[in-house]
């Protein structure tokens, strides 16, 4: 009977790692088909991409629901339940703005073959592959170079898409002469620049975790 019981609290606390596992995964493939959005020149191939990352993107909020509701329902969790709400939030932010970047080059009909949306598009890319590879950690904890390593990627990444930001905002407001394309493109460059940041601060909670638990 304890073997038993034992048996169900495990199970139990393997939904989370499952979930995040999940989650993490489909915001590294929406880096990835981002990246392809920016490069590709056919327009309707492009609206094509964006509506996969509306798919993907709904996806995640239903994962994210799963991890709350699995929250409310289990006293049993394999780490702190103000930090899975954390990371379950900062996860879904990042596929929030993946999402939203791609929407404004849509609706702005806005021709994405621009240095500096495609070299956003890039570091995001990277960034979500790299909070993945630490959320794929997380399960057992026994490879903490992997994480660490990660998450100083991450955060390198955040620093130069800073640099790639300010840069482009002030190339932007120099060369262009549209008033209208100068307000289209900075949100879009404001848009990507939040995604690097969410995957920061991602791998902030990462961080707060392997601290505690690790």
């Amino acid at each position: 009977m304890a073997f038993n019981l034992l048996k169900f609290f495990t199970a139990k606390d393997k939904v989370f790692y499952s979930l995040f596992e999940e989650i993490a995964d489909t915001v590294a493939k929406m880096g990835v088909v981002l990246k392809q959005l920016v490069y590709e020149t056919d327009v309707e191939k492009r609206n094509a991409l964006v509506s996969q990352l509306e798919t993907m993107e709904h996806i995640n909020d239903e994962l994210t629901h799963k991890v709350f509701t699995e929250l409310g329902r289990n006293f049993i969790t394999p780490f702190d339940r103000e930090d899975i709400h954390y990371l379950a939030s900062a996860l879904d932010d990042i596929a929030d703005y993946i999402y939203n970047a791609a929407k404004k080059i849509r609706f702005y009909r806005v021709n994405p073959n621009d240095p500096g949306i495609q070299k956003m598009a890039d570091l995001i890319e990277m960034s979500s592959e790299h909070v993945k590879s630490a959320v794929m950690e997380l399960r057992n904890m026994r490879n903490m170079r992997q994480i660490t390593d990660a998450l100083v990627k991450v955060n390198s990444i955040e620093n130069q898409a800073d640099d790639i930001y300010d840069m482009s905002i002030d190339r932007l407001f120099q060369s262009e002469p549209d008033v209208k394309e100068v307000i289209k493109k900075r949100e879009i460059y404001q848009a990507l620049e939040n995604a690097t940041d969410k995957c920061e601060d991602a791998g902030n909670v990462i961080e707060s975790i392997i601290v505690k638990y690790a």
